[in-house]
């Protein structure tokens, strides 16, 4: 396939780059300044370009956001304009030459109180589940869903939640660099969710892509965890020497409220399961052990 990402230079961009060359895909890497999606002649005039060189555009993956969560709580219109308006732009000129769009969206556009199971247990959210974002943030990413499903049925809007990787600042970054400053870490353990790495978000975005596949999906690492307890996974796995204390999310106050909850499944039957967020961080370490060698 020949695709065309847009916020390349992301951290999951890089990721998706990654697994794009891979799987022997033809590329065409973008992000600020060569494209602003807030502009839709811009866009418009990007996609027109593409469509006239030899070889057909295939698909879009999407991976442009605005991604400050508490920076959002101050600048609304600015969040709006690349996280909603920006995403509509992209879903409206795709549709125009008729090509898919895969969206990347967000576990913050629920309101964080967990759904129960017939037997009154917390369960992941699915797709079919109504959304209440709580924060800026979440309330753009759901406005930019809505636009993208809109633009057209062959569109795909991936949520994805707790995202890390190696070419962007990330919670197991974080995590290890206080170990290495400070004996023992203050973590919130009312805060649940399923960590994602990109090394496996990336060739499974790609996977749905290359199965057609439209409409709303979830897309996480398996399982849940709170990230308290994800910290000491972290501590564990990377064999470092670091007390996780317990810490309330009201003791950690952030300008943006975070959902409680925030664990996501897909209820689709033609989505395959991401591999356990334990093997994600087992890969992550692995993958960035590699870059720092080198």
């Amino acid at each position: 396939m020949r695709l065309l990402v847009t916020g390349a230079a992301g951290m999951l961009g890089h990721d998706v780059m990654r697994a794009g060359e891979r799987s022997g895909h033809e590329l065409v890497l973008v992000d600020l300044p060569e494209i602003d999606i807030t502009d839709p002649p811009a866009v418009d005039a990007l996609l027109d370009r593409l469509r006239a060189q030899p070889g057909s555009l295939d698909a879009i993956v999407n991976c442009a956001a605005w991604t400050d969560v508490d920076g959002a709580e101050s600048k609304r219109e600015l969040a709006h304009a690349v996280n909603a308006d920006g995403a509509g732009n992209l879903a409206r000129g795709a549709a125009r030459i008729d090509v898919p769009l895969l969206h990347i969206s967000t576990d913050y556009v629920f309101d964080g109180v967990a759904p129960l199971d017939a037997g009154g247990r917390a369960r992941a959210y699915v797709e079919s589940d109504p959304t209440g974002p709580r924060s800026v943030y979440g309330s753009t990413k759901l406005d930019g869903e809505r636009q993208v499903l809109a633009a057209s049925p062959r569109h795909l809007v991936v949520r994805t939640a707790w995202l890390y990787g190696v070419d962007g600042p990330n919670f197991v970054e974080t995590m290890l660099r206080l170990a290495g400053e400070r004996d023992a870490v203050q973590v919130v353990t009312d805060q649940i969710g399923s960590p994602t790495w990109s090394g496996h978000l990336a060739p499974a975005i790609l996977g749905l892509l290359e199965r057609e596949l439209s409409g709303l999906v979830h897309l996480t690492g398996a399982g849940e965890v709170s990230w308290n307890g994800f910290a000491r996974e972290i501590f564990r796995q990377a064999d470092v020497e670091c007390l996780v204390e317990a810490a309330s999310s009201e003791q950690m106050a952030r300008p943006a409220p975070r959902p409680a909850w925030s664990a996501l499944a897909s209820e689709r039957d033609d989505v395959l399961p991401m591999p356990d967020w334990r093997d994600g961080l087992a890969g992550y370490l692995a993958a960035r052990a590699g870059m720092m060698r080198a």
